[in-house]
């Protein structure tokens, strides 16, 4: 008999590639998997047993994968679905996230980072949700999203797969918008699960401006010598040093790189709020 409780995980109709990808991250031993082949198979399965994860199936709609997640968290409220996806709309992305799914993906997506959403999952200890929508369409949103880097890391998750950026654009825009929220919950938030960043996403026909705000008291760029941005001319890696003084962790390329990314990196007077702004191209006239 194992000295500890076996965890238990639920997945719904997993092709053989999944199931040799969840056997890598769900130790046998320390996880019982259970397969099901449907969502009601699933519901009847988790009204009988608490599951601490569960990953859908990619040949069900979101909509019907949304509806499992709501019934099973009626009953169990910090259940942690992951939902995956042949397809879907930002629609279904924000319906999934209104009702505190842990993270979404849709084809293709890399099975790299499935890992590594099931590894934040299965590891963060006292789960709750930390993405709270306060106002939702696929073409504007806002949301305040908890101090944490690996709440962090789903909100990533959940805007890739929210943005229809033409895929030139999407990398840069994702890459500044990462920097900034990263910026924001290390050293506004200060890493305090009990802070806050507001976070605000518009799409408009020709442009994409993601808007940051931090619970912290702001900064000037006098004040930030341990950020790359600040470095003088003569001393391009002054910033390294002072991180390192610091106890900082290496980086501090996050303002530089976003300003390289994006058109606009604007910054209130108090410097705990910034507004990334990207033009995108007119849709070209389709040739015959």
């Amino acid at each position: 008999m194992p000295l500890f409780a076996v965890r238990n995980a639920l997945v719904v109709d997993a092709n053989q590639d999944l199931k040799d990808l969840l056997v890598t991250v769900l130790k046998p031993g320390v996880w019982a998997i259970h397969y099901v082949r449907t969502n009601a198979a699933a519901l009847a399965a988790a009204k009988t047993k608490a599951f601490e994860l569960v990953i859908t199936s990619e040949q069900t709609s979101a909509q019907q994968d949304v509806d499992l997640l709501q019934k099973i968290r009626a009953q169990r409220p910090h259940t942690r679905m992951i939902i995956l996806a042949q397809e879907s709309t930002p629609g279904d992305v924000l319906a999934a996230m209104r009702d505190h799914a842990f993270s979404y993906f849709s084809k293709p997506y890399s099975p790299e980072q499935l890992v590594r959403m099931i590894e934040m999952a299965t590891e963060e200890p006292a789960w709750d949700d930390g993405i709270e929508l306060k106002s939702a369409t696929p073409e504007w949103i806002r949301l305040d999203v908890r101090c944490d880097i690996r709440t962090a890391d789903r909100l990533l998750q959940f805007m890739r797969e929210i943005t229809d950026l033409p895929d030139d654009e999407r990398v840069p825009v994702g890459t500044a918008f990462r920097e900034i929220l990263l910026n924001a919950i290390e050293h506004g938030g200060g890493l305090d699960p009990n802070s806050y960043v507001e976070v605000e996403y518009v799409r408009a026909h020709r442009m994409v401006s993601c808007r940051i705000r931090d619970p912290g008291p702001g900064f000037t760029l006098d004040e930030i010598t341990h950020a790359a941005v600040a470095n003088p001319p003569d001393d391009p890696i002054r910033h390294a040093k002072v991180r390192e003084e610091l106890g900082l962790r290496p980086g501090g390329f996050g303002i530089l790189l976003a300003q390289h990314l994006v058109d606009q990196v604007l910054y209130n007077q108090e410097g705990n709020e910034v507004l990334l702004i990207k033009y995108l191209d007119p849709p070209q006239p389709q040739t015959a």
